[in-house]
């Protein structure tokens, strides 16, 4: 079945997405997104053919909706792009993709420069004959979303059609049973993130989940809690640094039966706040962009108990073992089992790294974590990726911009810990000889080159780095010294 068709199905005059980006509340129903669709598809099947990729460069919005839908109705590969990505950013991913257009805005086609062709979808008519979907299996490629690993350039990961339906048990498990009357669901999450799309735009489609569309280019209490209000949201996934804002303003929210949150793991004090300040017993759910909604908490259906990530959703096969593939009651790694529903097709154009992704016949995620009955709990991550505000920021793609500068000899980036964003990024930079370059001076260039997402919080420069013989910066020490600084044992 060709996405589309899941999440188009719908009475035509149901409602959609509740439109909050301009200065009114604006419906959109199914029938409108299916008109939007079309005029994009109509347009593109000029252009495009099955198989070529499409850039989405849009934030919130029914246009970025619409945007994915008519790429996957043609049968093209959407990549979704963040607005917050400048030119190096969204240079690696356009090239690597090989991207020739990107359906955009004005301020996304100012962006892209002269990277690819930009279409603003906006102009696209809406008036015409329906058009059929392009047939598909759950195999067919259909989204190329990149995610940050810990050395070199963004990898792709490739996923087919079945990946919405992947997702759709931990989804409804993690809002305690979505789809219920009433239920409206909304995230702060960029919709260019598979936490976005996949969580929560089009998985709310496929159910009839009315959508909110808002747009907050800085997360805060106020503008949070309006929202809240004026699209009367029921169901929230909020990232664990969103949930840590609220608690710090003393925030209090009615009306919500069921807040979701994943990426990073909840204590029992979150819990214990969630229940008072927002009415509900938070679930927790863990997944990566290979392969996500794997383990989800559900208070509805089973005790949530702090320390543990959830169980296992069905339809997934998630252990924690061995190195040698097999299960353990130990620590170890935690692992999807090969052909799991919402798994990764492949790495884009990396076939050793999409083998050295398995073990056997597991999916490696990468994370530490124990077998507690039927929960799952997280031990902490096995590679070098830092988690900071949701985001996981790969410290390769840092190092490689802040060593194009003219000043800087070495680099080594690592993730320090942080109260409010779990980890900053923090470089470590070793000058060449007469260089007098500043801190403010390096997190401009990479602001202005990768995104303000993931600029370096803190520098420090030092006279050299811990090497190893064959000249890799031992990142493991820098790790170390980082979370010394703030007393916290690494």
């Amino acid at each position: 079945m060709n996405m589309v068709d899941q999440c188009l199905r719908h009475p035509v005059d149901q409602v959609a997405i509740i439109d909050l980006t301009g200065p009114d509340r604006r419906d959109v129903t199914y029938g409108e997104l299916g008109r939007m669709t079309d005029g994009l598809a109509r347009a593109l099947r000029a252009e495009v053919t099955p198989g070529d990729r499409v850039g989405v460069l849009l934030s919130q919005s029914p246009w970025c909706a619409a945007a994915h839908l008519a790429i996957w109705k043609i049968g093209a590969i959407s990549v979704p792009l963040f607005k917050l990505f400048k030119h190096d950013a969204l240079a690696s991913r356009i090239n690597d993709a090989g991207v020739a257009l990107v359906l955009t805005d004005d301020e996304g086609a100012r962006l892209v420069g002269g990277l690819a062709t930009t279409w603003n979808t906006a102009t696209a008519g809406i008036d015409g004959a329906p058009i059929g979907a392009h047939e598909a299996t759950h195999t067919t490629p259909a989204v190329l979303i990149y995610t940050s690993g810990t050395t070199g350039a963004p990898k792709g990961a490739l996923h087919g059609h079945g990946v919405l339906d992947g997702h759709l048990p931990g989804v409804a498990l993690s809002h305690d049973d979505l789809g219920q009357d009433g239920d409206c669901l909304w995230t702060p999450a960029d919709w260019a993130w598979i936490g976005g799309l996949f969580d929560v735009l089009m998985p709310g489609l496929a159910m009839g989940v009315p959508v909110v569309a808002a747009r907050m280019a800085k997360f805060n209490t106020e503008n949070c809690i309006n929202i809240i209000r004026q699209a009367a949201v029921r169901n929230v996934f909020f990232p664990p640094t969103a949930l840590r804002m609220l608690k710090a303003d003393g925030a209090r929210i009615d009306g919500l039966r069921s807040v979701a949150s994943g990426g990073e793991p909840l204590g029992a004090e979150m819990l214990a706040w969630g229940r008072a300040a927002l009415g509900v017993t938070i679930n927790e759910f863990y997944g990566q962009t290979e392969c996500n909604m794997v383990v989800s908490s559900c208070a509805a259906r089973y005790p949530v108990r702090p320390g543990c990530m959830g169980r296992p959703v069905p339809g997934f096969d998630v252990q924690v073992i061995d190195q040698t593939g097999a299960i353990t009651e130990e620590e170890g790694d935690i692992a999807i089992r090969r052909g799991a529903p919402s798994m990764m097709l492949e790495y884009w154009k990396r076939p050793e790294e999409t083998t050295a992704k398995f073990n056997g016949s597991w999916m490696l995620t990468g994370d530490r974590g124990l077998r507690d009955g039927p929960e799952i709990r997280f031990v902490g991550r096995d590679d070098d990726v830092i988690t900071s505000a949701g985001y996981r920021i790969g410290p390769g793609e840092i190092e490689d911009c802040l060593l194009t500068h003219a000043d800087v000899a070495t680099v080594g980036v690592v993730g320090k810990p942080d109260a409010l964003r779990t980890q900053i990024v923090k470089a470590y930079v070793v000058l060449k000889p007469g260089a007098t370059t500043t801190e403010e001076i390096l997190q401009g260039y990479v602001k202005g080159r990768l995104s303000s997402h993931s600029y370096p919080r803190e520098i420090e420069f030092l006279e050299a780095l811990p090497m190893t013989v064959t000249g890799k910066v031992i990142r493991k020490e820098l790790k170390a010294r980082a979370a010394a600084e703030t007393g916290v044992t690494p």
